[in-house]
């Protein structure tokens, strides 16, 4: 009984004399910094463009299982951003997910998502993009109407292609690919994000459609209206493929000038 009372003093004067020590050992939670990525949409479009404060890239692609987009359509939009942004240093991380279940989905819902997911935020010299792909179409659909959407922007380095809709829209014709409405979805949303047209990037010239809110006016634009939805992307990808031309559709030379002037190419 004596040795235990021992024993146990000396453990217990051995703890008082450590327990400072561990203490200053224990590992602390990192806070991560995420109020960079949660602003509007256009906000930090001359961060993207320029290398003043980001000289480097990273995108995080969460997709949901079997709707990753194809390596094509990813490497298409690389390219898009090395041409129009000083960003030569671009990283492309994938991410799978769940699916959430839904039969379609809000902005909301996929904002929600976002929070639950996302693992890349601005750090140091890089700047974060998150872009979610899919399994359900967008809650504002009407088939019926031949509305669809394809793509959408909720934050300043947030986007969504609705890769369901995208295979659905691509699988009806024979003349376009996956990877060309995924390129063209990716380029035209994107464009958003660097502030075009009139949503964060200010245009030199006014170009902006009157009947759509931040799309351009320039007939074969990546950002004029007939890649607001679905059905006209689609048409005009099967036009342009008709012509001979394999490439999606660029900016015009209003919505380059205009990126020019905060900072891009």
């Amino acid at each position: 009984m004596q040795t235990y009372r021992l024993v146990l003093v000396a453990l217990l004067f051995g703890c008082s004399l450590s327990c400072s020590k561990s203490n200053d050992n224990v590992s602390q939670p990192i806070k991560i910094d995420r109020s960079g990525n949660v602003l509007g949409t256009g906000d930090s479009a001359r961060d993207i463009l320029s290398n003043e404060e980001f000289t480097k890239m990273k995108v995080e692609v969460v997709y949901v299982q079997n709707f990753r987009p194809t390596q094509e359509g990813m490497n298409n939009f690389v390219t898009y951003l090395r041409e129009r942004t000083f960003k030569q240093d671009i990283e492309v991380v994938y991410s799978q997910v769940p699916s959430s279940n839904e039969d379609d989905l809000s902005l909301q819902e996929i904002a929600d998502i976002e929070d639950e997911n996302r693992s890349v935020f601005n750090n140091g010299e890089t700047l974060a993009i998150y872009i979610y792909f899919a399994d359900a179409p967008s809650v504002d659909d009407d088939e019926e109407e031949g509305l669809v959407t394809l793509g959408a922007v909720y934050r300043n380095t947030s986007m969504i292609v609705y890769e369901s809709t995208v295979r659905k829209l691509a699988a009806q014709s024979s003349r376009i690919s996956e990877a060309d409405v995924e390129t063209a979805t990716l380029n035209h949303e994107f464009g958003h994000l660097f502030g075009l047209v009139n949503l964060g990037t200010t245009p030199v010239n006014d170009h902006e459609d009157p009947d759509a809110d931040n799309h351009c006016n320039v007939t074969g634009c990546l950002m004029g209206t007939e890649l607001q939805f679905g059905g006209g992307v689609v048409s005009l990808l099967e036009s342009r493929a008709s012509k001979g031309f394999l490439e999606t559709p660029g900016l015009d030379a209003e919505c380059i000038l205009d990126l020019q002037n905060n900072g891009g190419r």
